[in-house]
């Protein structure tokens, strides 16, 4: 049976960044990180575009940062919670420049990007790849740190809590085998919910797992209903993940236009290009309904060449690989589920209401985003929470002890690839209700039903005792899904897109 001090689920920013300031000050601690697939994949490898913080102090203001968060959020951030992340963000950043994250520079300065719902250019980035890269320094890091073990290809399924204390957990591993393990203390950091919805930029292992465990082990979980939809997603009909064009574009001056050419997104806000992604995608949403149209399109073909070259070299490489040239081409573009604004609510030391249980980055609620993300906040977010969980352990775990209980594995297994055609269909199903639920105003009692029946037959695929990680999957996607929905009934009193089209 393994045993270890930490467990820490998810090896995007904020998972890579505990375990390594926590391995840094407490060596005598054994941290484990599982991962669902390999280490490299997660949400953090496809951040686009940046990381927000003040340094420009003559032009820029953490009040102005504050402001630009809370606005973003329709007013529903903790303001508390923002101060903290934003003041925070300097040091943070300098952290991780000291652990090998490289950003781009300009005159010997840094090359800070503007972003939509942003007052003033305050963007660190790496060219159009700064979650790769931070993900590449983060890794390397870690693999040199003795008192950290990455479990690749594990997958935690159910945790065990014993006096409202999480102390274990079974988790799935490549040999289809179900195992349990013992800790002190948990960390979840397993990323959002994206592929609940039919089109979205999350990669295929963002299937809310974290949010499910920890809602079958008592924690509570809020503003789920708070799905930001990105504006700019590539439309390639059949394609998850959609390919992102990255918020950096509109701040780099490419425009949205419709099919006739021209733009329209001055009608909804003054901000135009600039305004957030909620209303971008409002915007587009109401041109879609007016025109019949699937999508409209980022004009990039004004911007200056190489500029544009040296900025996104990825978008580029990617555009012309399916025969696309931004520099005489219109981009076809759409708005997709990106990033799950609620999640498991935690408090400043990232601690949930269960005892034990920690969760950071996307799957966590903090009160920060409110209804809506301001671009480039998530991965500031996922390090000062990373660094608050990392400080609030250290202190703390010398007064945990392992449980002494064993657990026998509750799960039946038949090892193979069964049922997986029927889990494809149930995926797909509710994929698409959700789109529509969020897209087309499906209403909410036609959705409960929907997923309830999902979950009947995906119950009756369990009860089989027939159980493989696909399984695992659905039964978490159908259960965050139901949260979701539920959520979006007790907190508006209208349907969920008349207002804000994308929160």
């Amino acid at each position: 049976m393994l045993k270890t001090d930490i467990l820490v689920v998810g090896t995007g920013i904020a998972g890579l960044f505990f375990a390594i300031k926590t391995a840094m000050k407490r060596k005598d601690l054994s941290i484990t990180i599982m991962t669902k697939d390999f280490a490299e994949v997660s949400n953090t490898q496809f951040a686009q575009g940046g990381i927000a913080a003040v340094l420009n102090t003559l032009e820029d203001s953490f009040e102005q940062h504050i402001d630009d968060t809370i606005r973003a959020g329709g007013g529903c951030s903790d303001k508390e919670v923002v101060r903290m992340v934003v003041e925070q963000a300097p040091e943070r950043l300098y952290e991780l420049i000291g652990l090998g994250v490289h950003f781009d520079t300009v005159n010997k300065g840094y090359d800070l990007a503007l972003e939509g719902g942003h007052s003033h250019k305050r963007i660190l980035h790496h060219g159009d790849t700064t979650g790769e890269e931070v993900e590449r320094a983060l890794l390397a890091t870690v693999m040199s740190l003795s008192n950290i073990t990455i479990l690749e290809k594990h997958t935690v399924i159910d945790l065990v809590v014993e006096n409202k204390t999480c102390v274990g957990a079974f988790y799935f591993t490549p040999d289809n085998r179900i195992h349990y393990t013992r800790f002190r203390t948990l960390v979840l950091s397993t990323g959002g919910c994206g592929q609940l919805f039919k089109h979205t930029t999350n990669p295929a292992i963002a299937t809310a797992d974290g949010i499910a465990i920890a809602y079958r082990a008592g924690a509570e979980i809020a503003d789920m209903q708070y799905i930001q939809f990105h504006p700019t997603a590539l439309y390639e009909p059949g394609k998850n993940p959609s390919f992102l064009l990255t918020e950096a574009l509109r701040g780099y001056g490419a425009h949205i236009v419709n099919h006739e050419g021209k733009r329209f997104l001055f009608q909804t806000d003054s901000r135009g290009e600039l305004a957030t992604r909620d209303i971008v995608s409002g915007a587009i949403g109401e041109e879609f309904r007016k025109s019949g149209k699937n999508c409209v399109f980022l004009d990039c073909r004004h911007l200056d060449k190489e500029t544009f070259a040296v900025h996104f070299p990825a978008i580029l490489a990617y555009c012309k690989s399916i025969k696309l040239d931004p520099f005489t081409d219109l981009l076809p573009i759409t708005p997709v589920a990106h990033y799950q604004c609620g999640g498991i609510v935690v408090n400043k030391n990232a601690q949930s209401s269960v005892n034990g249980l920690y969760a950071i980055g996307e799957c966590a609620r903090t009160g920060l985003h409110g209804k809506n993300r301001l671009a480039s906040n998530s991965l500031l977010e996922a390090v000062v929470y990373a660094h608050q969980a990392a400080q609030a352990v250290c202190n703390s775990i010398d007064g945990t002890c392992l449980c002494t209980n064993g657990y026998i594995n509750k799960y039946g297994i038949i090892p193979g690839k069964l049922h997986e055609n029927q889990i494809s269909i149930l995926k797909k199903k509710l994929q698409e209700t959700l789109q529509k639920f969020y897209l087309e105003g499906l209403p909410e009692s036609h959705v409960t039903e929907i997923i309830a029946e999902l979950k009947k037959q995906a119950f009756a695929l369990y009860n089989s005792l027939t159980v493989s990680l696909k399984l695992i999957e659905i039964l978490n996607m159908l259960t965050v899904a139901g949260i979701i929905v539920k959520q979006a009934k007790n907190g508006l009193s209208e349907p969920y897109l008349s207002e804000n089209y994308c929160n």
